[in-house]
């Protein structure tokens, strides 16, 4: 699994895909081009199974592993979505998996991934190495470790977004046109970036951070990777990882455009305008690309702008948080 992603290996993984996961479409309202200045097309991945987009580079994954290898079982470290993703990937394929997730993760992602029947291993983000504790735990059961972002064939999975947002965006017109994605260790958005060179390439993609938290944006001014000096401490956990991937960096460097970074007050408002406007039930790191489009509107170009909602597993209670935004 060493081989770096491309446009082959995404295609590979739309054909392993079909079936299994949902195609999103392309939502609009004309309440968030107003509050925009422009058109906004919203790729709804809150709607793919477990909620977020994750679910495509798990099976992904999982699809492509020898079937005496997978039958040994799987394990992963995530936050929540990739977690859910990768159990539900791995039920679907008959096999085992252990998720080592962050103590203070969302009590409903924690919850969902042990009812997908997944072994749930709590680990100390602040103190404690989930790559160790990781790699331990696979040399001692024997099991392949399927990593969030950094890993060719979840690229591949998540790519597959980008696939249908290319298609949908020539139907639509869509030329030069921002493509926001909700970036944390930017597999989601060197998966897009890659489809959108090979089938849209007149979009541009541009991550979307928290503050405080835009190691991406940062790395794309310096053209290094750079660290986040903290690893917790903000409600967009979904998105927040120690610094961009080795394989998913480069990518980024060459395709992408600016980042951008968001607060966690606008994360908030995208959630409950997300809700009024479309129905849709978006998680803080999930709202991150809308929050841009709508209130960070002066750092993008374009009649319209296409951005991902990346995942919907919140807790009811920082959801109404989101709605009181709206009082």
């Amino acid at each position: 699994m060493s081989e770096a992603c491309n446009i082959d290996m995404i295609r590979d993984a739309a054909v392993r895909l079909s079936g299994h996961a949902r195609r999103t479409p392309l939502l609009s309202s004309p309440f968030l081009d107003e509050i925009a200045g422009r058109k906004v097309f919203v790729k709804p991945e809150c709607l793919q199974h477990t909620g977020s987009f994750k679910f495509r580079g798990g099976w992904s994954a999982l699809s492509a592993l020898d079937p005496a290898i997978r039958a040994r079982g799987v394990i992963a470290f995530s936050s929540g979505n990739h977690a859910q993703g990768v159990a539900l990937a791995a039920a679907r394929h008959g096999t085992s998996s252990v998720i080592i997730m962050p103590a203070d993760a969302p009590q409903l992602k924690i919850n969902n991934t042990r009812a997908l029947g997944a072994e749930v291993v709590l680990y100390d983000r602040d103190t404690e190495d989930r790559d160790e504790i990781g790699a331990r735990l696979a040399n001692e059961r024997g099991l392949t470790l399927i990593k969030p972002f950094d890993e060719p064939l979840v690229i591949a999975g998540q790519g597959t977004c980008g696939l249908e947002i290319a298609e949908d965006a020539n139907a639509l017109g869509i030329k030069n046109a921002d493509v926001l994605v909700c970036c944390g260790g930017g597999g989601l958005t060197s998966g897009i970036a890659l489809a959108c060179e090979a089938d849209a390439p007149t979009l541009r993609i541009r991550p979307v951070e928290p503050e405080e938290f835009d190691d991406v944006a940062r790395s794309l001014r310096s053209g290094r990777i750079e660290r986040n000096t903290a690893a917790s401490g903000n409600i967009c956990d979904a998105i927040i990882t120690p610094q961009a991937g080795d394989l998913t960096f480069p990518i980024m460097k060459r395709l992408c455009g600016p980042g951008l970074a968001i607060s966690e007050d606008e994360a908030l408002r995208a959630m409950a305008q997300a809700f009024l406007r479309l129905k849709l039930v978006a998680e803080p790191g999930g709202a991150a690309a809308l929050a841009a489009a709508l209130y960070r509107s002066n750092g993008i170009d374009g009649d319209a702008v296409i951005v991902t909602i990346s995942g919907g597993n919140v807790d009811p209670t920082q959801f109404m948080r989101a709605l009181d935004t709206l009082s």
